[in-house]
């Protein structure tokens, strides 16, 4: 009986084309520009077929998946004209309605006259996730919408099979990352080598790259490192039946302030150096006139309307001009004749290490030495890898003169900086400081040498126990270390170090000295006093809700937490936030 009335219900449904279309954003994840809008259908809101699933899941039950896709699409047009929405629309198209006898020839077109709206301004996504799909996409029937002036795009890349077959087949404008690949990726290597092999794929047939299902600010950055420019997501933007065309105001302000503190030295644009460029429409002729003018030109950029769209190499120029008939042939074709896109095209602030990546993602065939460089995606100038190179070994000499010499772990210069650009980042995050309590007493009885073995072993017992992805360790100097958890498990991570530590730290003293449980050794006032087994103390805090504006502020804080753990005397931990000491034995 429910599953009739569902039916009537559903038919009604469709009968009424009671469909409401709703518009997630997609994005330019690198400056906030608005790309366009992806339609999505929902049924009415008071009944169980709101929900998509279901909504099309019912559909293909009742063989009637083609009548609801062509409904929705002709509502999802005459809404996003009617709210005046910015930017493309991307309608979802199944790979069998393109087959189906419902398919109206020209139904599309109708409907944009209709609205006086473009099929420039349309993307048309497919998939084959429905059972009625797996006869594939043919590249005639996809040939029919390119011809018309429609853009395609593959849709969930990664969830099947067909996906990569399909990128081949039928070599669409843009491909979508599917969002499992998104989800959590700044924790999965995995993922992360599969959508930096995109990107790279992406590059080099000039194919648009999107990133689907973004939701946290640790994925974004995530994809960013690895070269995605654009996204769509939860944390962009959510589907909604109103006009919604800004970025999100405050990932926006991060990027532009972390974009302004970025040193500007760990930026491709800090290699970018001037050179002569061509328009996609002038002849080869003046490209060869113009690397005889500048001998120690290897690549010349060509632009299109400002943006550049691949180089033409000095090699290749000289080797087709040196075969029979081929200057006279050639030298009158437009530059695209010989247009390498295999250069790299960056913007310039980006980091180099970030560059670095995307280089060694390329096929080995297609690597080179050409770097573009771009802001806003217009040229500004080139970098090469062998420039590139040298100032990554050039900062890794300096970060290394920053570190500890004991532990190798950075130092004060390195700490500032991650907590600074967590700051900035507005992250969400907790420092944790160390320090031995009466370690001077120990350094005075064994030695020196025996000392910092002691240190060398608090800071082997951190590293041992710090394992998320994100947290930073730092080596104050001496006996004082410091913590950056990004990782929630922070409080059980610091109660082994201090298990363990408590364990450990006795294999240091001698026979004697174990009896005694302690040692003998002169004050700070040179009395003799005696001192039980050295002990680690850690003061945690949470800049963010403790309302850190700067890394002084923290520093302060982390100090103060510090030295409320030494007041147990003992191995303990305090955290700031609860005025909570936590002793372990």
């Amino acid at each position: 009986m429910e599953t009739s009335v569902s039916t009537l219900e559903f038919d009604q449904i469709i009968k009424q084309e009671n469909i409401i279309p709703v518009f997630q954003p997609i994005f330019d994840i690198t400056n906030g520009d608005l790309i366009g809008h992806e339609a999505l259908s929902r049924g009415p809101e008071d009944s169980p077929f709101f929900y998509p699933s279901k909504l099309f899941t019912k559909a293909i039950q009742l063989g009637k998946l083609h009548e609801l896709e062509l409904i929705c699409r002709q509502k999802s047009i005459q809404t996003f004209s009617e709210l005046n929405l910015p930017g493309k629309l991307f309608l979802n198209v199944s790979a069998s309605l393109l087959r189906s006898k419902e398919h109206q020839s020209g139904m599309t077109l109708s409907i944009l006259k209709e609205k006086k709206m473009s099929q420039t301004d349309i993307v048309i996504e497919l998939s084959e996730q429905h059972p009625y799909d797996n006869e594939g996409v043919t590249l005639e029937s996809v040939e029919h919408y390119r011809k018309m002036g429609f853009q395609v795009a593959i849709d969930d890349l990664g969830v099947g099979y067909s996906g990569l077959k399909l990128w081949s087949d039928l070599q669409p404008e843009i491909v979508k990352i599917d969002q499992y690949f998104i989800r959590d990726i700044h924790n999965n290597k995995v993922k992360q080598e599969f959508v930096r092999s995109i990107v790279a794929i992406g590059n080099r047939l000039d194919c648009q790259i999107i990133a689907e299902g973004i939701e946290t600010k640790k994925e974004l950055n995530q994809l960013l490192k690895l070269g995605v420019t654009i996204g769509q997501g939860y944390l962009l933007g959510r589907p909604t039946k109103e006009p919604l065309v800004f970025f999100n105001n405050e990932l926006k302000e991060n990027f532009l302030k972390r974009r302004e503190k970025l040193d500007h030295k760990e930026t491709i644009q800090s290699l970018a150096h001037t050179v002569p460029f061509l328009e996609h429409d002038n002849l080869l002729l003046e490209a060869s006139e113009l690397f005889k003018k500048q001998p120690n030109l290897t690549a010349i950029p060509i632009l299109k309307d400002k943006n550049p769209i691949g180089v033409i190499k000095r090699d290749q120029l000289h080797e087709l001009f040196s075969t029979p008939y081929g200057r006279s042939l050639y030298e009158n074709k437009h530059t695209t004749q010989l247009l390498n896109k295999d250069a790299l095209i960056v913007e310039s602030y980006i980091k180099l290490s970030n560059v670095s990546q995307q280089i060694t993602a390329q096929d080995t065939n297609a690597m080179n030495n050409d770097i573009i460089v771009v802001e806003n995606k217009e040229f500004i100038g080139m970098a090469n890898v062998k420039d590139l190179l040298k100032q990554i070994t050039e900062l890794k000499i300096q970060n290394a003169t920053y570190s500890n010499p004991l532990t190798f772990l950075p130092g004060n210069v390195l700490i500032t900086q991650e907590i600074t650009q967590r700051l900035n980042d507005r992250t969400d995050f907790h420092v944790a400081y160390f320090d031995l309590n009466d370690f001077k007493p120990f350094n005075d009885y064994f030695g020196y040498a025996t000392g910092d073995e002691a240190i060398k072993m608090v800071g082997n017992l951190i590293k041992k126990h710090t394992r998320g992805r994100n947290d930073f360790i730092g080596h104050v100097g001496g006996d004082d270390f410091v913590v950056i958890f990004e990782s929630p498990n922070y409080l059980t991570t610091c109660k082994t170090i201090l298990k363990e530590f408590s364990r450990s730290v006795k294999t240091f003293y001698d026979q004697d000295s174990t009896d005694k449980g302690g040692i003998w050794s002169k004050n700070r006032q040179d009395e003799p006093t005696f001192y039980t087994f050295l002990s680690l103390s850690i003061g945690i805090i949470n800049p963010r809700e403790q309302h850190c504006d700067n890394h002084l502020e923290v520093a302060e804080l982390a100090a103060t937490a510090k030295k409320e753990a030494k007041k147990a005397s003992n191995n303990a931990l305090f955290l700031s936030m609860a005025k909570e000491m936590i002793t372990v034995s």
